[in-house]
């Protein structure tokens, strides 16, 4: 007959051991299932940390591209254009839960663009820069140039009006006196206006190397002491002006003195002043008096 100690003892050990096995293997899950707890933290911390390296290198293109666009070179839009892919895809990586790395490689391809538009950009702005420096250059020397034209021209005009001051002919010793005409045909000067036949009118046109030769016409106007118009009394017209004369006269001009004589013949002279005026056209350019008595 078996003792009934023993069967306890037996039965207590049986527990004991499936206990022993339990706790063992509840131990190895809890270390299991708090390593693969720390592996997920891990795994999460790395992602977070890769996100936030992503973020900040975008952050850093989008500041590079805002820096470059702000230059507003010609390459603006282009810039524009690969600014706003930057901020697009930082938008994607704020709503992404997982992996990153594919957001990694888009913003090696990004940088690699941007060192290569922001070296075009810089290259632009150098070629700028000597333009504007070629151009303000241009504008002093324009400048000069505009200011060395204008004194040019001032003095073309002043030397123009010279010229034609210059060139114009000068009426020189206009004299007049009253003649009798005898039956002989010889003239004999008198100053009595009852004696008198002809007025007889001349002046010099002076020597000018300068002056255009061909033929020179002038009027001349002989007033009497009546304020009458004597000879031939026509008009002639120059634009808005008007004149009366006594006679005309054209010579030949060469350049050198002309000597021009011309007789009024009248009758009845009246006493008094006389006023000879001599006219290049309408404009006064000699001019004497002289008396009958």
């Amino acid at each position: 007959m078996e003792n009934p100690k023993n069967n306890n003892n037996s039965s207590l050990k049986a527990v004991i051991a499936v206990l022993a096995v339990l706790l063992i293997g509840s131990l190895v899950y809890i270390f299991k299932l708090s390593s693969d707890t720390d592996v997920v933290k891990t795994e999460l911390t790395s992602t977070l940390t890769e996100k936030e390296s992503v973020m900040k290198d975008l952050q850093e293109l989008k500041a590079t591209y805002d820096a470059a666009i702000a230059e507003n070179t010609s390459m603006s839009d282009e810039l524009i254009q690969e600014r706003d892919k930057v901020v697009a895809l930082m938008s994607d990586l704020n709503k992404s839960k997982g992996d990153v790395s594919k957001y990694r490689n888009q913003v090696q391809g990004m940088q690699a663009k941007m060192k290569t538009l922001v070296a075009e950009n810089d290259e632009l702005k150098k070629q700028n820069g000597v333009l504007t420096v070629q151009r303000d250059s241009t504008i002093v020397v324009l400048g000069e140039s505009k200011k060395y034209n204008e004194v040019l021209v001032g003095q073309n005009e002043e030397l123009a009006k010279t010229v034609e001051k210059g060139s114009k002919l000068s009426i020189l010793n206009t004299k007049t006196a009253a003649y009798k005409l005898r039956s002989s045909g010889k003239q004999v000067e008198t100053d009595k206006a009852s004696r008198a036949d002809v007025l007889k009118i001349s002046f010099t046109i002076a020597e000018n190397q300068i002056a255009k030769s061909g033929d020179k016409t002038y009027y001349v106007q002989v007033i009497d002491a009546k304020s009458n118009v004597l000879g031939d009394k026509k008009t002639e017209s120059f634009g808005d002006n008007t004149l009366t004369y006594s006679f005309k006269t054209t010579v030949q001009y060469e350049n050198k003195s002309v000597n021009v004589v011309q007789d009024l013949p009248g009758k009845d002279f009246a006493k008094g002043t006389y006023f000879i005026n001599v006219f290049d056209n309408d404009e006064l350019v000699s001019k004497t008096s002289f008396s009958l008595r």
